[in-house]
């Protein structure tokens, strides 16, 4: 009996927050572990599909490096990354769309159907959602003792976010699964980091939270230890020092971008826990690192 009394009081205890948050948008960054183990798969979409069933709209931005990366030496192509950014030449990209757009989003959907939602599939190429313009790729140069900037291809940062077909999958209670891929003024390709997607889309609905999915427990401090809640400018300040580094620049990046946009609240949360995100939305101490305008 106490075993039920127990879950009744996990019930209550999310109650302030289904009430909350009921008729509000929330982008989730769906990458990492999270995306390849099968038990974390599964904890990820029953997730999802019992937010939007308390009445929460769910965007989902999905990564998926590493299948592009297996696909492309299966094809007989070594990737190759300049200042952490892939090397996306035309036969790449014709990859990244094809693994991306193709086989890893519709896994996803078919995750999501499967435990009761209603998801579906898009690239940033759909109905122009993601427009997006070449980039390069910044890189210090010792032998000219300054930084230079490389081409790397189709690889591009986002102008404008359209939502007006995320809208639409809204208020038909769909949950749109968006593969990173954008579009540009010609109608060329561009490959997208998944992070940065993700903030720019969350601006553009107002959504009430970005939530990135990481493979570790959030925002470290320089003893790596977990910083549980940010605000914008000591955020800033991490980056200028160089705690904030590596994988997690883009990450934090995407919050600002989010916040910048109206976003009230973004969260770096660990994807490899069970659950993730009730853990994170449903208690009053969360699990990772919430980041305000401050």
């Amino acid at each position: 009996m106490q075993q039920l009394i127990d879950k009744a009081h996990t019930l209550i205890e999310a109650l302030p927050y289904i009430r909350t948050f009921s008729g509000k948008t929330f982008v989730i960054k769906y990458g990492g572990s999270a995306m390849v183990d099968e038990k974390l798969k599964d904890s990820f979409a029953q997730d999802v599909v019992l937010l939007n069933y308390v009445g929460i709209n769910t965007v989902i931005v999905h990564g998926g490096g590493p299948q592009i990366g297996k696909t492309m030496e299966r094809m007989g192509k070594v990737p190759e990354f300049i200042a952490g950014m892939r090397v996306t030449d035309l036969e790449t990209m014709e990859i990244v769309e094809m693994v991306l757009g193709g086989r890893v989003n519709k896994e996803i959907v078919a995750l999501i159907n499967n435990h009761g939602g209603k998801a579906v599939g898009l690239t940033g190429k759909d109905g122009r959602l993601i427009e997006a313009r070449k980039t390069s790729a910044r890189r210090y140069s010792e032998e000219k003792a300054a930084y230079e900037d490389l081409d790397i291809g189709h690889v591009g940062e986002v102008v404008r976010v359209n939502p007006e077909v995320l809208d639409t999958l809204d208020a038909s209670a769909f949950i749109p699964i968006i593969a990173p891929v954008g579009v540009g003024a010609q109608g060329e390709s561009y490959n997208i980091n998944a992070d940065s997607a993700a903030g720019a889309v969350a601006a553009a609905l107002k959504a009430e939270k970005l939530i990135l999915l990481t493979d570790v427990p959030g925002v470290l401090d320089s003893n790596k230890q977990l910083i549980p809640v940010l605000d914008q400018k000591k955020a800033e300040s991490l980056l200028e020092q160089g705690v904030i580094a590596g994988g997690m620049i883009p990450k934090v990046k995407s919050c600002f971008t989010a916040l910048a946009g109206g976003v009230a609240k973004t969260h770096v949360i660990d994807g490899r826990i069970l659950h993730a995100l009730l853990l994170e939305i449903f208690t009053a101490g969360g699990i990772g690192t919430e980041i305000s305008a401050g």
